[in-house]
């Protein structure tokens, strides 16, 4: 049998902290849109159960169209399961709101619950609080002899924590049957072993979101040979926007265009979709006297993609022997400033380059 885990799809975000509201908008639909290709493409696939491993909702405000596509995608799709364990993002008013919970919507609560999906596949989970989180390891039964699939949500660690609520204790979770942990929390795709017999895996989430979640992001699609007792796992990339940050060391730039240069040459190893969502990081050193205009940079690629953003992090060079004898003003500056106590060299760097910027008649009010 075929089953999807998906989980952290975080419906209703706002998006709202790189983009203009006009493509927050936007990308609040795509991910929702998202959500229902999933749908379509577990009926082309005749997917048999959708796994679901918290955060479906990013809040508890959820706007009637993102409730009513949700539960019409359950509601039209009897012959696909459906296991929907909440996480920390999500809570009850989804399901409160329905005037008629589907019969192929399964739900998890705070005790071990197990579904039987097809002959020998049995699914269980449990949604963990500060009152259940030390019991439930111990209260875990599974039948040896089906592919046990358990779902839950957290933080993964090989030690319980102080915040037990969010810390999946995985020793605790060793030798108990399971065959495959479908986790959620951590939105990046993650498998290893849990023991000898079994699988942990996050699946990450469906769309990344902000720059802290750039890479490739979909859903798990598991095949079950329900005789055998064996399972083929594909990790399916399925985002409709992928998110990119790329560091590009613009040292022995002088000018804006040589680091124009700089940039379109790490863009072009990259080959990025013009649909994806850019960030260019810039890092290395640069001298005081060298020009450098970010706002520049940014506006010369924004046509080239969904989204483009330039993040300074170069640090100024200050070649101090170079002024030893430089009977300038400049030279004096930066000799006091040089000399100056309690600075670092950091700051000190700062203070030179903005006042060589000043006194050039350049505005740093922007700086």
């Amino acid at each position: 049998m075929k089953i999807i885990h998906c989980a952290d799809i975080h419906l209703n975000s706002k998006m709202a902290s790189n983009l203009t509201k006009e493509k927050a908008k936007e990308r609040k639909a795509e991910l929702l849109h998202t959500f229902i290709r999933m749908v379509d493409y577990a009926v082309k696939e005749e997917v048999q159960a959708v796994i679901i491993a918290g955060d479906l909702f990013d809040h508890n405000q959820i706007n009637k169209t993102t409730r009513n596509a949700v539960y019409d995608q359950i509601k039209l799709h009897p012959w696909i399961e459906f296991y929907y364990l909440q996480g920390n993002h999500d809570s009850d008013s989804f399901l409160s709101d329905m005037e008629e919970i589907p019969e192929n919507l399964k739900r998890f609560g705070k005790e071990w619950i197990t579904y039987t999906a097809g002959r020998k596949v049995a699914i269980t989970g449990v949604e963990m609080d500060q009152d259940n989180s030390s019991s439930v390891y111990h209260s875990l039964v599974l039948d040896a002899g089906c592919f046990n699939i358990v779902v839950m949500h957290g933080q993964e660690s090989e030690q319980s924590g102080k915040d037990k609520t969010e810390i999946i204790a995985l020793r605790e979770l060793r030798n108990k049957g399971i065959d495959y942990l479908a986790l959620g929390h951590i939105h990046r795709y993650k498998e290893d072993k849990l023991d000898a017999r079994g699988t942990y895996c996050y699946c990450g989430c469906l769309e990344g979101r902000g720059f802290d979640e750039c890479g490739e992001h979909g859903f798990v699609l598991l095949e079950i040979d329900e005789e055998e007792g064996s399972c083929r796992r594909t990790f399916v990339p399925f985002a409709c926007r992928r998110l990119y940050e790329i560091p590009v060391d613009v040292s022995g730039c002088h000018t804006t265009s040589d680091m124009k240069e700089r940039i379109d040459h790490a863009l072009e190893q990259e080959e990025i979709a013009p649909k994806s969502m850019v960030k260019v990081v810039l890092t290395g050193e640069i001298g005081v006297n060298d020009e450098m205009d970010a706002d520049l940079l940014s506006k010369q690629f924004q046509d080239s993609f969904y989204f483009f953003k330039i993040k300074d992090e170069t640090k100024w060079k200050i070649d101090y022997h170079a002024y030893e004898l430089d009977e300038s003003l400049k030279g004096e500056f930066i000799r006091t400033v040089r000399e100056a106590e309690g600075m670092s060299e950091e700051d000190k760097a700062a203070v030179i380059r903005y006042g060589i910027l000043a006194v050039s008649g350049e505005d740093i009010s922007a700086l």
